[in-house]
């Protein structure tokens, strides 16, 4: 028989990986996308007539359940959410809306249509904030350091209480930091390799940047989906840490992506006191030796690797808009 998975959140790094994914396995992917005057379609244009998109929305609890009634998926994977850490400064309760409540309104839609559909909540090591130990493991506690963080541990644990409340298959991925050439321009990793190809082409001579010091332990977005299916597969559910193990510092991927295009970052990059957070994260690494060891996962791309891949992207792409006259960024 053919699984039916819904994605929320489709539209996004995650999602359009997460799609083309389980269309490999042979899955019937829906996605749910927000009414919006000028949607953002980008990353799943190359997947037109292969998904079926449908409208609905985390605060919307009538939209989701209308959904699962209509499209009855065995799975739902749950990647909305207002996700950008600066934003949450500025919109902390709508944060909390999406990346919080949202979580509760789907868990208990899936509570009232039909018990039996494998949950999956994104988690993030940014609930670890600041850090108890090093590395980051599933018995860590959290002390998370922004909104998102806080309301990112509000949806991990009403994942949890809903799992033994109602005895729901709800597992929670708590994925590590985790970039692709699909990642928005607004997160520092496409911030910077995305300048590295513009200031080697000439449309650009600086960088301006927040802390260079902070430590992330930075994995591909492709490898990370699998991990996101392989915990619906199990027999019981459980949370996992999705990590590479290995942290790197903003300094160092600088350093990578402009050794990329044979640029020194030290002649470009400036520090500007608006992108500091009030209060920031320092170091976080992932310990995923229970997700290798229960779910024989491992992550595939390296760093060096991942900031290739990203550099290479960008400088084809800003090359391609130069060719055809448009306006760049």
């Amino acid at each position: 028989m053919t699984k039916t998975a819904l994605i929320t959140g489709i539209t996004g790094q995650d999602g359009s990986y997460l799609a083309e994914f389980l269309l490999e396995k042979g899955y019937t992917v829906i996605g749910m996308v927000r009414r919006a005057s000028t949607p953002h379609m980008q990353r799943i244009a190359h997947l037109d007539g292969r998904v079926t998109l449908v409208q609905g929305d985390l605060l919307d609890l009538v939209s989701i359940i209308h959904i699962l009634r209509e499209h009855r998926p065995q799975e739902v994977y749950n990647l909305a959410a207002q996700s950008f850490v600066p934003t949450s400064w500025a919109q902390p309760v709508l944060t909390g809306e999406f990346t919080g409540l949202g979580v509760t309104r789907m868990l208990d839609a899936i509570r009232m249509v039909d018990p039996s559909i494998r949950f999956y909540q994104a988690s993030s090591s940014e609930m670890f904030g600041k850090v108890r130990e090093v590395p980051q493991r599933e018995t860590t506690p959290f002390y998370p350091r922004s909104p998102y963080g806080v309301a990112k541990v509000y949806g991990h644990w009403i994942t949890v209480n809903y799992r033994e409340s109602y005895d729901l298959y709800a597992a929670s991925g708590i994925l590590f930091n985790h970039e692709s050439p699909r990642r928005g321009l607004e997160f520092v990793t496409r911030k910077i390799t995305y300048n590295a190809a513009k200031i080697k082409l000439g449309l650009t001579d600086s960088l301006p940047m927040g802390n260079l010091d902070s430590l992330r332990d930075w994995g591909f977005a492709g490898d990370y989906v699998e991990a996101m299916w392989l915990m619906l597969q199990q027999d019981t559910p459980d949370d996992f840490v999705i990590a590479t193990g290995v942290r790197h510092s903003v300094k160092e991927f600088l350093e990578c992506a402009f050794q990329m295009v044979d640029l020194d970052y030290r002649d470009y990059v400036t520090i500007d006191p608006r992108f500091l957070r009030p209060a920031d994260v320092i170091d976080l690494v992932g310990d995923s030796f229970k997700a290798r060891e229960k779910l024989g996962w491992q992550p595939k791309v390296s760093f060096e690797e991942l900031v290739e891949m990203m550099v290479q992207h960008d400088l084809e792409h800003l090359q391609r808009q130069i060719k055809a006259g448009e306006d760049i960024l």
